[in-house]
């Protein structure tokens, strides 16, 4: 190996151990930091009136509080009696509350409201509310369609979209950023910057066809409706002047990367105008997503461009050096210094791909239990594992293939290690198109645990939750807020594995004190497992809260429940 050679291998080492040592320092400093609690997408927190409450009147509106910013979908806010037929409303979204007016007079029985909004990270988040005017109704019909279900899992088709726009926009930028940067400005060079500006031009078509297709399927999936929502104008108000302006900047920043890259040996201006371009693209579709909703979110969003920049030149490059590495290595040191080159810039890159990885699950995690707890968490794990998988074969690749590929003198050696190491690297590239396969899914999904939440009233303090065995299956009770005057049971029944379970007949509930004796509660049925009523609790102490339920002809298990009510 020449001395030129041996100093640029040298180098390479010492930047990739120099950033080794400086990715140790900064994840153990985001180890042992103190999170502040992530805020995932908004979540219902209170209700005006309570789940299952009796009214004497109807109200004048109807409000919904949530955890964070919400907005309002077309359409998205529905009123159904008791027979599951239409009750004229209206509803507005402002801040965190979402307010529905009746705009006709109603008659007693029991409403129905079924709800969906849009989150501050473009999450839709739906459900249902069920109250009383004078009296529950005895039967209460399921609303056309069912009540509203949480929608933060997308439809395949779009996550496949997603993945397909991301693999394309990381190929396209990553590429024109190799050969303005990486590639010698030499004529040696010709034949494999003409492969690679023809790539570009593909990635820039996917990436524009990807994007753009995806607009429509996202105004879909946050209306929850089919491809005939698509005719009214009311579906693409609902994407925000952010989402449009980001799809936008993707399209024309990796157009306008690969068109000056054309004509050519492109001179050094053209080159850093396309690099300047594809950098802006690759880094605006961390303004809408996750890190938004997310705080300090100049610090997450910045972390997140950092994040796709990084992933951006690690696809591109290991793709461009597949292409080009077999045609370069004949053409003396050319292979090799091109290799040099990327090494160099690879181990910046890794670096900068886990720190900001690591920085934005802790963030939009929030806790470790949060990996394993939540679909979310587990699939951010596979992915984490494949980009695992991905380094092992970077550092096979950069220590073992490399060197061995420079120190060889003769070209047809050279030629045959140059092969070894294209192979290598179209693996590794390989192992990086899975990683943005999972990225694709977890873009549009929430964070959040997929376990049902019931709204409630509001309460200061967690809800007090009391269990127990009702024949094969587990009844699980809460009263909110336990303190004299309204409050509102909820009654939830489980089987042995966890799903809602139901008996012949719906429960029986009573509740009653030492000294006082309300009776049987008029439950309202919400879901499957799931109910809740009204009680008036007249004063403190201990409250017993009886469940029976008629599993078969003959079997009628009762379970016992005490609460503690306490006066305001």
């Amino acid at each position: 190996m020449n001395r030129s050679r041996s100093g640029a291998v040298g180098r390479a080492r010492a930047g990739v151990r120099g950033a080794l040592l400086l990715l140790v320092v900064l994840v153990a400093a985001l180890v042992l930091g103190t999170a502040a609690p992530a805020s995932a997408h908004a979540t219902l927190v209170a209700t005006d009136p309570a789940e299952g409450a009796v009214l004497e009147t109807a109200p004048e509106a109807i409000t919904f509080t949530f955890s964070e910013a919400i907005g309002g979908v077309p359409d998205g806010v529905q009123v159904f009696d008791a027979q599951g037929g239409p009750v004229a409303s209206s509803s507005s979204a402002s801040g965190t509350g979402l307010t529905v007016t009746l705009d006709d007079a109603v008659g007693d029985g029991t409403l129905v409201v079924v709800w969906r909004v849009v989150s501050e990270d473009g999450h839709p988040i739906s459900g249902s509310l069920s109250f009383s005017v004078g009296a529950p109704s005895a039967i209460v019909e399921a609303p056309p369609g069912g009540v509203g279900s949480d929608g933060s899992n997308p439809p395949w088709v779009l996550s496949l979209f997603r993945w397909l726009g991301y693999v394309a926009l990381f190929v396209a930028v990553g590429v024109i950023g190799f050969v303005a940067l990486l590639l010698p400005r030499t004529n040696l060079a010709d034949r494999s910057r003409g492969w690679l500006v023809r790539t570009a031009r593909v990635g820039a078509v996917a990436t524009a066809v990807t994007w753009l297709v995806g607009l429509p399927l996202t105004a879909m999936y946050l209306l929850g409706g089919d491809t005939g929502s698509l005719t009214r104008s009311g579906t693409w108000a609902i994407l925000s002047t952010t989402e449009y302006a980001v799809t936008a900047v993707v399209v024309l920043g990796v157009g306008l990367g690969a068109l000056l890259l054309g004509g050519g040996l492109p001179d050094a201006v053209r080159g850093r105008v396309a690099v300047g371009a594809v950098v802006v693209a690759a880094c605006a579709p961390a303004l809408v997503g996750h890190t938004r909703a997310e705080s300090p979110e100049w610090l997450v969003v910045g972390a997140d461009m950092l994040h796709l920049l990084a992933g951006s030149v690690w696809l591109g490059g290991l793709l461009a050096l597949a292409l080009t590495l077999v045609d370069l290595a004949e053409r003396g040191t050319l292979g090799a210094e091109v290799l040099a080159r990327f090494s160099g810039v690879a181990a910046g890159v890794l670096a900068a791909l886990v720190v900001t990885g690591s920085f934005l699950a802790w963030r939009v995690v929030g806790s470790v239990g949060a990996l394993f707890d939540t679909g979310y968490g587990q699939l951010l794990l596979v992915k984490v594992l494949a980009a695992l998988t991905a380094v092992a074969i970077a550092a096979w690749n950069r220590w073992k293939l490399l060197p061995a590929m420079q120190q060889t003198a003769r070209r047809k050696e050279r030629r045959a290690g140059a092969r070894v190491v294209a192979r290598a690297t179209a693996s590794e590239a390989g192992v990086l198109v899975v990683v943005l396969l999972l990225t694709g899914f977890l873009v549009d999904r929430s964070p959040e645990s997929d376990a049902p939440v019931v709204p409630t009233s509001a309460q200061v303090g967690p809800l007090e939750v009391q269990t127990a065995e009702l024949g094969d299956l587990t009844v699980r009770a809460t009263m909110s807020p336990q303190l004299t005057g309204p409050n509102t049971v909820t009654i939830e029944l489980l089987d042995a594995d966890g799903r809602p379970g139901e008996g012949v007949e719906p429960p029986v509930v009573s509740l009653a004190s030492d000294d006082v004796d309300l009776g049987a509660l008029p439950l309202i049925y919400y879901s499957p497992g799931n109910f809740s009523a009204d009680a008036v609790v007249p004063t403190p102490g201990t409250w017993t809260l009886q469940v029976s339920l008629r599993l078969t002809e003959f079997e009628n298990p009762v379970a016992t429940l005490e609460f503690e009510v306490r006066a305001p």
